[in-house]
């Protein structure tokens, strides 16, 4: 299944918060969307999921118009949308059935999806009496209960802790590899780089870049290694101005040119004891940083 927006333009009056923008999204595989607050994130997600109608564009599945009877959506919203002071297997039944579930069908499914995140005890106490990072494990299980194709995760590791970040991890990984298309929407690049095989990011209404992240990184211009050794003071006076220290402790040398990467690595694994040495490609984040950094 592939799931693309095509041409989407949205305003709110004079506001144009969506410029035109095209993205698709296989089954069983992440797509991430990313962008900073007010890129237009939010914007497209709504419209995917008929909340907004676009002013022009159109979402399509495998060619065809999206029908929204037929296509089921799970989301996990940023801003958490429960009730506080409700049972909580009231309310994920209730929204379960807002899905289309029967009642029977639908507490079949709630109850295999607290026991696999660990919150079958609490099935019968209020929202409030539960933990931030619980909380978002109950708000999880609203968006996976009705066995949706697509899953929208927006933030979905906001206020998790390592242990629960684990758990979450291997159901989008399970999700995944039960064909689903998972898009998501999240600040954390740590997470959008173990997850997603595409991404676009989107400023100021505009997706600016997108796009495999391996091709998108391979694409920069690879004139730069990072070295691991124990003789970096050795090496760094060898080298001189063209190499320096980064955050890490490494060491990040500045080829006159691309071509010369073969002839320096084995320069340097000659004349020292080196524990790595890798071409240079700049993380998620700086790709990130670069073309969101400035909202247009």
């Amino acid at each position: 299944m592939i799931l693309e927006l095509r041409d989407i333009q949205k305003s709110f009056g004079e506001k144009e918060v969506l410029k035109g923008i095209s993205f698709a999204a296989e089954s069983g595989k992440a797509f991430g969307l990313l962008g900073r607050n007010g890129a237009g994130k939010t914007t497209s997600i709504r419209i995917l999921m008929d909340v907004y109608a676009a002013n022009s564009g159109e979402v399509f599945i495998d060619g065809k118009p999206i029908d929204y009877n037929k296509i089921k959506i799970g989301y996990l919203p940023e801003e958490r949308g429960l009730y506080p002071k409700k049972k909580i297997i009231d309310q994920l039944v209730y929204f379960a059935e807002l899905n289309g579930m029967k009642y029977k069908e639908a507490v079949k499914s709630i109850d295999y999806w607290l026991e696999r995140l660990g919150m079958m005890e609490h099935r019968n106490k209020r929202l409030d009496t539960l933990s931030k990072g619980n909380q978002q494990k109950i708000q999880l299980v609203t968006a996976l209960a009705h066995n949706p194709d697509i899953v929208i995760l927006d933030e979905p590791f906001s206020g998790l802790d390592p242990v629960n970040a684990m758990l979450l991890k291997d159901v989008v990984k399970e999700e995944i590899a039960k064909g689903k298309i998972v898009l998501f929407s999240s600040h954390q690049m740590n997470y959008i780089e173990e997850f997603c095989n595409r991404i676009a990011i989107l400023n100021g209404g505009n997706i600016v870049l997108q796009g495999d992240i391996s091709e998108i990184k391979r694409n920069y211009v690879r004139d730069k290694l990072i070295v691991r050794s124990e003789n970096a003071k050795e090496i760094m006076k060898y080298l001189g101005s063209s190499c320096s220290l980064n955050d890490a402790g490494e060491l990040v040398v500045q080829l006159a040119a691309a071509e010369e990467k073969q002839q320096v690595m084995k320069d340097l694994t000659e004349k020292y004891d080196i524990d790595e040495i890798k071409v240079f490609e700049p993380s998620l984040n700086d790709i990130f940083v670069e073309y969101a950094g400035d909202q247009n």
